[in-house]
Order: structure tokens, then sequence, then C-alpha cells
């Protein structure tokens, strides 16, 4: 048996994860899917200064309220900001092994939102403005991303549109703040909008991405949209399972 800790990227709760949930515990694992601060039933909490740290620590209380050791900490999008942060600089004891869904480590000193080309920034930065009361970044036109995305179905378009709320968006625009610790831990990349090559391509060219090369890194291709726990739940978590650690 093994322990994954589940976290959501922009605009999810714990909800996101119930199909890859349910087949973890199916195969014997215990899951803990975690709700972020001001997201999903937690939406109530949101706050102009919920923020990275904020975040960081719902997963540090986590594993520590939950007494939680040789964790398989699993990030998705946003959330491997927060997961990096979480094991390199509070709990790395407690982590066995990190893994980033369609993601990656940011360096020292980078926000999420510094990934983003200007133009990106400068329209979500609009959109907050106009449409999230200055401090939140209202969720995307589901239906549209999933136009080009032949295995997400109506239903999935339909439950992201009922369930999904704005994020706070000081979490996109706190630095990371590592220590370095995390660099010892193995990790395990699930590529859905990439490609093992073209994750190769930017950490050799890119500053940003430069903690994405290493003997420390496996790359596991799952070619969908970028929430594949939502349009191949199954395949992901056999992924999981696979690559959980052995003694």
């Amino acid at each position: 048996m093994t322990t994954f800790v589940l976290v959501p990227g922009f605009w999810l709760g714990a909800w996101a994860w119930r199909p890859v949930t349910a087949a973890l515990r199916g195969l014997g694992h215990e899951v803990y899917p975690l709700s972020l601060t001001g997201l999903s039933e937690r939406a109530h909490l949101a706050r102009p200064d919920t923020d990275l740290d904020v975040h960081v620590t719902d997963v540090v209380n986590l594993l520590r309220y939950e007494d939680l050791h040789d964790v398989v900490l699993v990030g998705h999008s946003y959330a491997g900001a927060v997961v990096t942060t979480a094991a390199a600089d509070r709990m790395t004891d407690c982590i066995a092994q990190l893994v980033f869904v369609d993601t990656g480590p940011l360096p020292d000193g980078v926000a999420n939102e510094d990934f983003s080309p200007p133009q990106v920034r400068e329209r979500n930065a609009a959109v907050v403005a106009e449409h999230g009361d200055g401090w939140r970044l209202p969720p995307p036109p589901w239906a549209e991303l999933a136009a080009g995305a032949s295995d997400v179905d109506e239903s999935v378009v339909a439950l992201l549109g009922e369930r999904s709320v704005a994020q706070p968006w000081a979490t996109a625009t706190t630095p990371v703040r590592l220590t370095g610790a995390w660099e010892k831990l193995p990790r395990l990349g699930v590529l859905s909008s990439f490609t093992v090559e073209q994750v190769r391509e930017m950490a050799a060219t890119m500053p940003l991405c430069q903690h994405m090369a290493g003997n420390s890194w496996r790359y596991e291709e799952l070619p969908t949209w970028h929430w594949p726990m939502l349009s191949r739940p199954a395949e992901l978590a056999q992924i999981l399972h696979q690559a959980r650690p052995t003694a």
C-alpha cells in the first residue's frame, strides 16, 4: 500500500480527483485528495491575501495532522509549485516521491504567473481587475478549451462549469521559496499537453524549466488535454499505481 496526496491546480478541488481516488483506493492504496483554501468546498474561505504560502500550509498541515509518511505527493498544474515548496521547505522527510501532472517545479524566487507569456499575463490581470474584484481569476471557458480535445465529453465540461470557482490571484503571483532540499526526491512527470521531447527542449533552453532535467526524473506521456484526471482518470491512476515507491 502507498499513501497518495493529490493536490489540484487552479479553480478545482478534491472533487476533480474523485475517479483517480476511487481507482487508487480500489488498488489498495491510501489516498488523500485535497481542496486548497479558497477552492471547492473551501471557497468561502477565499480572501485577497490567500496566496501560495497559505496553500503550502494546507499541504503541510494535512501531512502533519494525519501523520503521513512515505507519501507520493502529486501536484497538478499550479499545484506543482505547492507540492515542491511544501516538500522542500517543510516536510521533505515525509515525502517518498513527487509527481507533477502536466507541470513542473519552478526555480526559487519565481511565481506561477511568471511562466505565462507577457500577453497572457496582461490578459489575466485585466480579467482579475474587471471580473474578479481585483483579486480573483474566474474559471476559463471550459467548453472552448474542451472543443479541441476528442476525449473530453459534455459531462466533464458540465462538471467543471458547475464546480470550478475563481482562483485567489495572489496564489499565482507569490514566488516560490526553495531551500534545495527537495532536489534529493525522485520525481515523475506525467505529460498530457507536452511530450517528453518538448520538455527536454524546454529544460535545455528555458531557465524557468531548468529543474525538469536530470537523473531524478522519469516521464510518462498521457496525451489528452491539460486535465487528465478528468479525461483519462483510469490511465492516470494506473501510472500512479505503477510509479509508487518499492521497498
